[in-house]
């Protein structure tokens, strides 16, 4: 039996950082050191910043794509992302205040190409787990 994979989308080549709002906090990402934890696909929001602290972007499917937990807004920077794919757009769907620059933490990818990426995380955010 094959094992079902997510095509992964290319990794940065250059430093840059992401700035979270409303944290404020800047996050310095190297790509050479790239992935930095083990939530969300290699080199995404979720994995740069996750690896400081888990609880800065909620997760409730651990970032595996199963949920819209990590629902965010890139402000700046959304042009350097990874294409969406059907699948996040999908759990987009199901998220609270999804707006054209909604991305799932988990799934967007910079590509390094803007100096800076800024991410704010809405006040809300939708556990869309569903069980059975």
């Amino acid at each position: 039996m094959k094992k079902y994979r997510i095509p992964l989308p290319p990794m940065p080549q250059n430093k840059y950082q992401i700035r979270l709002e409303p944290a404020g906090m800047v996050f310095e990402v190297d790509p050479a050191l790239l992935p930095y934890s083990r939530h969300g696909l290699p080199g995404s929001i979720l994995d740069v910043i996750s690896a400081k602290d888990e609880s800065l972007i909620d997760h409730a499917c651990g970032g595996v794509q199963a949920c819209s937990t990590c629902h965010v807004y890139i402000e700046t920077g959304l042009e350097t992302c990874s294409e969406i794919s059907e699948r996040e757009e999908d759990h987009l769907d199901q998220a609270v205040g999804v707006k054209l620059e909604s991305r799932l933490a988990c799934c967007c990818v910079p590509d390094g190409s803007e100096k800076l990426v800024v991410v704010r995380v809405p006040q809300w955010q939708k556990n869309e787990v569903k069980e059975g």
